[in-house]
């Protein structure tokens, strides 16, 4: 059976990984390289055990912010844009107690699986991609945001995650370049089985794994459409021509939507624009961190990958920007000069912007969709966790195909 997998970011190619190892015939299908969308540049953390929905209650009393502050690490720029509309008012609808209590449960159960497939990966392929299992600190400015951080480890606890709340004083024991701004935390959560690792370099080295193993690769492509025939899809319409297959997986991130409404089905996948830096460490002993943190005040995530310190943050609901505004560079300068002033001499910041394709809750979308040709699956909708809940997806991906085999 012959399968064509739309999209070479990491959820894609994970996609693809998968379906090789169970035998199908694959073709990926990108108008880039494999990694050069939202996957090139994200936040570095495989976030396995400590889920946080971006739809939560707490949102409501920050839409005056979101509207209005142009410092804001979350931001809303209404446009005229049916699908931001319609996007943005199912994210408010989920911004309740029991949609995140249900979102987490999901997303913590994917990323279990997700967790055991990219072993299962290391273990066989061996990347080069930096990766770490030091552990994440995710930080809490106040003694009201951190009773907020208590409430989420409780229910995360009962799921089956491992973590605790720590002071300020065992946040400098585990992470000694934190030291500095020891005085603006209030506590945090401490994970120690996460991870971390360069997603950009994993993409680079499933392709060459992919491509040894006879998998073909269609790059510098554009997905145009697609060639139905009695509810099917015969071909998939690229800039460079059709290409024919059996099945389909779109794993196109935030240009599903538009690619989904031209087979009149309605897929909630909005691009949540983040931005990163990446900075060369100073080697010295406690000056730039090796457990991931998350500073919850600002938004901002720091994963050691290497010899380098991936800072990543924002989330911005303003459509397909791909500008790179020096303010948003200069607020995760600023908040690594804060958090961790030592960690490096910031001489390039080789600053980056992708779109992460979200749903309004959060959940992605993966497997059939109503409405849709019976041949095409879809794998999309990941948000700022695709890294993490890549290859568990890409699993579920191939239990379905492994299905219509049998």
């Amino acid at each position: 059976m012959h399968l064509c997998v739309l999209g070479a970011g990491i959820v894609g190619l994970a996609t693809a990984w998968q379906l090789n190892r169970q035998g199908f015939e694959v073709t990926v299908i990108d108008r880039a390289a494999p990694g050069a969308g939202a996957s090139g540049g994200n936040g570095a953390q495989l976030s396995y055990s400590y889920v946080q929905p971006l739809a939560d209650p707490s949102i409501w009393k920050q839409l005056p912010k979101l509207l209005l502050s142009p410092s804001s690490p979350l931001k809303l720029r209404p446009q005229l844009d049916p699908l931001q509309w319609r996007w943005g008012l199912a994210f408010l609808a989920a911004c309740n107690a029991k949609t995140s209590r249900e979102t987490t449960a999901q997303l913590l159960a994917l990323a279990t699986r997700s967790r055991i497939a990219f072993e299962a990966m290391r273990d066989e392929l061996q990347p080069d991609c930096d990766f770490s299992a030091t552990g994440k600190l995710v930080l809490y400015a106040s003694e009201a945001s951190l009773e907020g951080a208590r409430r989420q480890l409780e229910l995360q606890r009962t799921l089956g995650s491992e973590q605790r709340l720590v002071t300020p004083d065992e946040c400098v024991a585990i992470e000694p370049a934190l030291a500095d701004y020891r005085g603006q935390i209030a506590g945090a959560i401490h994970t120690p089985s996460e991870c971390a690792a360069d997603c950009l370099k994993v993409c680079t080295e499933l392709e060459e794994a992919l491509r040894a193993r006879g998998v073909r690769f269609v790059l510098g492509n554009d997905v145009k459409g697609f060639d139905l025939r009695r509810g099917r899809v015969a071909a998939v319409r690229t800039s460079g021509g059709d290409v024919p297959a059996d099945f389909f997986v779109m794993a196109l991130g935030s240009a599903s939507h538009e690619l989904g409404a031209q087979l009149g089905v309605y897929l909630p996948v909005y691009p949540l624009k983040g931005y990163s830096i990446t900075l060369d460490v100073d080697p010295a002993p406690a000056a730039a961190p090796r457990v991931n943190v998350t500073d919850s005040a600002r938004k901002v995530v720091f994963a050691r990958i290497g010899s380098r310190l991936r800072v990543a943050g924002m989330a911005e609901l303003v459509g397909h920007d791909a500008s790179i505004p020096a303010t948003r560079i200069e607020t995760l300068a600023e908040a690594t000069r804060a958090v961790f002033p030592r960690a490096s001499r910031m001489d390039s910041l080789h600053p980056w912007t992708g779109m992460r394709p979200a749903t309004p809750t959060g959940v992605p979308i993966i497997g059939k969709v109503a409405g849709a040709p019976s041949n095409l699956l879809f794998n999309t909708g990941h948000g700022a966790l695709g890294f993490t809940l890549a290859f568990g997806s890409a699993q579920q991906i191939s239990r379905l195909l492994d299905a219509k085999r049998s």
